[in-house]
């Protein structure tokens, strides 16, 4: 969800949003889910004005029919709901393991997508995510509710799973599945342990004073929390020639604290994913991702 909303940020809608553009990251950012392939995203809004694109009906099916919104279906204009939508029907895929509309035979691919259509119209919620939390009901009937130029309360849809989360029991231990079937329990909990420390200690940084005010990245911004951004590189300066000591203004002292606090602190790629200009060193799974701290669902 916050993934999709820092897209949206952005003025961007997804508009595939589907179980293959969802990687987890590996090593160290094994705890990291990444958001790929923008190759159907589409500007909804105008950066400065924010004015939304109009409201168009007889649209051809843009995206895969499987995680499609019902508007979608219908020809109408994508906006923010739909990947909020179709991010409701990965939940339910992963739940289920499939989808009721999948598997459906047709001549053509457009007889498909009508059936891929009729059934899902069809599918009331309540059936579709019977004998699962609640939660996933109230998502998606949330989704299907909002208005064509509606902001959604990501907010509100974090909570949601958020609750459901720690009514089940759950704690953050970033430890998965995969991770134990590929490392060992031992090996998973070691490494769960260990992020778990550099979290705490990123925490810490950033309610220092000595920090705060300092741009935080995109992920912790999404987080409530705040990533402690790369320093700036200091302007060599004659001092460096000057061998006698000076005195320090408090001041001075607080930028040493901070740049130290800088040089151990993370670094998360920003929004130039977006724009192409992303510094690709630093992503391990694919060049048009957008990493995200995991919390569970």
């Amino acid at each position: 969800i916050s993934r999709i909303e820092y897209i949206h940020s952005k003025n961007f809608i997804h508009r595939d949003v589907k179980p293959d553009n969802f990687l987890m990251g590996l090593g160290k950012k094994g705890n990291l889910v990444y958001i790929i392939d923008f190759g159907l995203a589409k500007k909804y809004r105008d950066a400065r004005t924010h004015q939304h694109i109009p409201y168009r009906e007889n649209k051809n099916l843009t995206g895969t029919a499987r995680y499609a919104s019902i508007n979608t279906h219908l020809g109408i204009e994508q906006s923010r709901r739909d990947d909020l939508e179709s991010l409701g029907y990965v939940l339910m895929y992963f739940n289920l393991g499939s989808l009721p509309w999948q598997g459906l035979k047709a001549a053509t691919k457009r007889q498909k997508y009508e059936r891929i259509s009729e059934k899902k119209m069809s599918t009331p919620i309540e059936v579709l995510c019977k004998g699962y939390p609640s939660e996933f009901a109230t998502y998606l009937n949330f989704c299907r509710s909002l208005r064509f130029d509606d902001k959604p309360d990501y907010s509100y849809l974090r909570q949601l799973f958020r609750n459901l989360f720690h009514r089940q029991g759950f704690s953050y231990d970033y430890v998965f599945d995969w991770n134990m079937l590929k490392f060992g329990a031992s090996r998973a909990a070691e490494d769960a342990e260990r992020e778990r420390r550099e979290r705490e200690e990123r925490l810490r940084h950033t309610r220092n004073p000595a920090v705060r005010g300092l741009p935080s990245t995109a992920s912790g911004r999404l987080r409530g929390t705040q990533d402690v951004a790369p320093p700036t590189p200091l302007t060599p300066t004659s001092h460096a020639a000057n061998t006698s000591p000076r005195p320090v203004s408090g001041m001075e002292r607080e930028r040493k604290v901070s740049m130290r606090l800088h040089r151990g602190a993370p670094v998360n790629i920003s929004s130039s994913d977006l724009t192409g200009r992303q510094d690709t060193s630093r992503m391990s799974t694919s060049q048009n991702s957008i990493p995200f701290e995991h919390h569970g669902k």
